[in-house]
């Protein structure tokens, strides 16, 4: 193998594949980075047996081939080079690098050790913008929750149908769903339901969260892969292949209530504050307390701590229904508010232990159901 390319390049690319590199002591090479070339192109390719990763990038490629190198060392070295052409040279299982008047060889292994990423039947697909995919995931990701007994709950769900995706999250006490129009060529023949991993999520809000254009979702039943191509050609320049989380996903759309007792339209700001405030008064539990007052349209946030003291404060808003004293874990209730973008949210009550909905004023694409702190 022989190529050059500029640091610049390279540096990106190894930041965007070095992340699922694992320091693995009974694997060692997924450690490592997969170099290799192919025609025009030069691709990285990382793996942690679960995520993969590949990324490809036009170079000047003298002679092809492959070799694997511990992803750390390559990319610190490379963080470390002035933004100039580097030219790479395999010899054995050396990697030789050189870039102006740097100079050094690093150890490499075998490509034949490192683990095969799996390929995708690409002949069912889906097209999303990116900005818009990665920022409504990014207003649920945070809600699932790593479960060994419950493995479905550590995933994402998403219900994916020619014209529209339904994504939702849940830890059993709160739960995140938002709904995004597809507009972009779609060809999928039936609806999908599948689970993807959270740290899959996660990888795809930082690998494609800031950029533009347009994602194919490529979709199987085992696996799932989220591709982006090159500006200057229609060669792939990102995909990540995921494994899917096996198991039925529990049928959340039950616990979402149809009907509400008391229903409360408030200024997002003001509310978060006043939460905010409470919350250093909630003691070791986390809880804040709300007074409905339906006739003075009013609505007061209370807490308090034998150490600490108490806070109680007020913000006006429109009122439906009845008065209501309920109690939520600020912090479940922060995580919603702060995913809603609209300046006021409507929150749907059910009484003192019946599900709370959360949602933006105008916009029925998200909700956020929270449960309360039940009245002991």
């Amino acid at each position: 193998m022989k190529l050059s390319i500029l640091q610049e390049k390279l540096k990106k690319g190894l930041n965007i594949t070095e992340k699922i590199s694992l320091k693995s002591l009974t694997l060692p090479i997924l450690n490592n980075t997969l170099i290799s070339t192919e025609k025009n192109f030069l691709n990285l390719s990382t793996t942690d047996l679960e995520i993969g990763i590949k990324w490809w990038a036009l170079a000047k490629i003298e002679k092809e081939g492959k070799i694997t190198i511990p992803s750390h060392l390559l990319s610190s070295f490379i963080n470390l080079l002035p933004n100039k052409k580097i030219n790479l040279s395999l010899k054995g299982n050396d990697l030789d690098i050189e870039c102006e008047n740097y100079k050094t060889k690093i150890k490499g292994f075998s490509a034949d050790e490192f683990p095969i990423i799996p390929k995708i039947n690409q002949e069912e697909f889906v097209k999303i913008k990116s900005f818009d995919f990665c920022k409504s995931l990014s207003q649920l990701v945070d809600v699932a929750i790593p479960s060994t007994t419950r493995p479905e709950i550590s995933g994402i769900y998403f219900n994916i149908k020619k014209n529209l995706i339904t994504t939702a999250a849940t830890d059993s006490f709160r739960l995140g769903e938002k709904k995004i129009a597809l507009k972009e060529e779609n060809l999928i023949n039936k609806d999908y339901y599948l689970i993807i991993p959270q740290k899959t999520i996660k990888e795809i809000i930082n690998v494609f969260g800031e950029k533009d254009g347009v994602l194919t979702i490529y979709l199987s039943p085992n696996q799932v892969m989220i591709e982006s191509l090159m500006e200057e050609t229609e060669h792939p320049e990102i995909q990540i292949i995921s494994r899917l989380i096996e198991g039925e996903y529990p049928n959340y759309q039950e616990i979402i209530p149809k009907k509400f007792t008391t229903q409360l339209t408030l200024n997002k700001e003001d509310f978060v504050n006043q939460i905010k405030s409470a919350s250093l008064f909630s003691g070791k539990v986390n809880e804040i307390k709300m007074k409905v007052d339906a006739d003075k349209k009013e609505v007061s946030v209370l807490s308090q701590s034998i150490d600490l003291g108490e806070y109680q404060s007020s913000l006006p808003g429109k009122i439906k229904g009845e008065d209501l004293t309920v109690s939520f874990n600020h912090k479940f209730l922060l995580d919603g508010l702060l995913n809603i973008k609209s300046s006021e949210i409507v929150f749907d009550l059910n009484g003192d232990s019946g599900p709370g909905v959360l949602r933006p004023l105008g916009d029925d694409s998200y909700l956020y159901v929270v449960m309360p702190i039940k009245s002991s």
